[in-house]
């Protein structure tokens, strides 16, 4: 068979898979179908075919997916949820404050095991283009495999977390997921791993938490992020402001935030784009608050802390975001007890792009903090 059968043959897997997704969501909300407004004629098509449960032509699963399915959605609704699940997660709502501040989190299913088995806990901060478990579905259930109590917050404004408060800072971020820590009865010593602007949570957690914070793994973040590096980002990227890389509300916008944040550039559809801006990026005004909150005027920046806790620095070789230098230059700063690890052919996504390296090294360093003295 040629290249050219082999491509046609699996086109036309793909749209008789699709049609077959559209019979059965059809099938199976007949009910609910009965109560549409029959005025649209995508709906019209729906409701007929529910009622006579006649198949749906190439044409008309189109339309039908068109109106009904947001891949994105599914993806995180199904696919990531089925990825937190099979880690032994389950997710939990916690209040933390008495102003209304509420934090979901992934978190382990409660199971006895012996002492000399247990870990200590592991707390995965997401930066800010998904929530938690969109973020780390492939680490999570690697972490648990191994042993190790896996925590997945979202942070405020993002996934399943809300806050009436007017406070975008990184340190209103710490104190939510600490405060929520201490509710799930997290009283030991815990790694926290952030990503991106997680990684701005999780320095700001070791220099406030010294005594919850036991180590801290960061990719593709710093300590401060002042003024001169936002100059740096737009520069690169040629945009006008960190609002409009960040949170685009164009679709070019969107393929541009996402290409660049990989080694490889994927192929990103325009059907996939529109599903990724409906979904993930909501609350826009209160997010463009903290990314205007984040940046640190450079006169006005502080010198890296002296942290107590060991610190691995997970870097990409190719962040288009955070070049490798800006992470040698940290660890220069931050001192003796940082590690400053690569990852080579890959982006600013690197646990997405390669989780397998991403993981080795990251479990490495969390078997190296478990066989420190609990003082350390």
């Amino acid at each position: 068979m040629s290249q050219a059968d082999v491509k046609y043959e699996l086109v036309s897997l793909g749209r008789a898979k699709l049609t077959y997704f559209c019979n059965k969501s059809i099938s199976l909300r007949k009910r609910r179908l009965e109560t549409l407004d029959e005025n649209a004629d995508h709906k019209k098509i729906l409701y007929k075919l529910a009622l006579n449960h006649n198949p749906l032509s190439k044409k008309q699963a189109n339309q039908a997916s068109e109106s009904m399915v947001n891949f994105v959605q599914v993806l995180r609704d199904h696919f990531v949820d089925r990825l937190g699940k099979s880690a032994g997660l389950r997710q939990h709502a916690i209040a933390v404050d008495d102003a209304g501040t509420v934090i979901n989190f992934w978190v382990p299913k409660h199971r006895k095991e012996p002492e000399y088995k247990q870990k200590h806990a592991v707390v995965l901060v997401h930066g800010f283009a998904g929530d938690g478990m969109m973020t780390w579905g492939f680490q999570v259930g690697a972490l648990a495999k191994r042993g190790y109590h896996v925590y997945v917050p979202d942070l405020v404004h993002f996934g399943g977390s809300t806050s009436p408060s007017p406070d975008r800072s990184v340190a209103f971020h710490a104190r939510c997921i600490a405060a929520g820590l201490a509710q799930l009865g997290v009283v030991g010593r815990c790694t926290v791993v952030g990503f991106s602007y997680g990684g701005l949570v999780a320095f700001e957690m070791a220099a406030a938490f010294p005594v919850l914070v036991r180590a801290v793994v960061v990719s593709g973040a710093v300590v401060s992020y002042t003024a001169s590096m936002n100059d740096a980002v737009l520069r690169r990227f040629g945009v006008a402001s960190i609002t409009d890389l960040m949170l685009p509300d164009t679709l070019r916008g969107v393929a541009r935030l996402l290409t660049t944040a990989f080694y490889k550039e994927p192929w990103l559809p325009r059907r996939l784009l529109k599903d990724f801006q409906k979904v993930m990026f909501s609350n826009r005004n209160e997010r463009g608050e903290m990314l205007e909150d984040m940046i640190v005027k450079d006169n006005a920046a502080l010198p890296a802390p002296v942290f107590q806790q060991n610190i691995l620095l997970l870097w990409a070789e190719n962040d288009n975001f955070f070049p490798l230098e800006m992470g040698k230059r940290l660890k220069e700063d931050l001192g003796e007890k940082t590690t400053l690890r690569s990852i080579r052919k890959a982006g600013h996504l690197a646990h997405l792009e390669r989780p397998c390296v991403y993981n080795r090294s990251l479990k490495k360093f969390l078997d190296q903090v478990d066989a420190l003295p609990s003082s350390n």
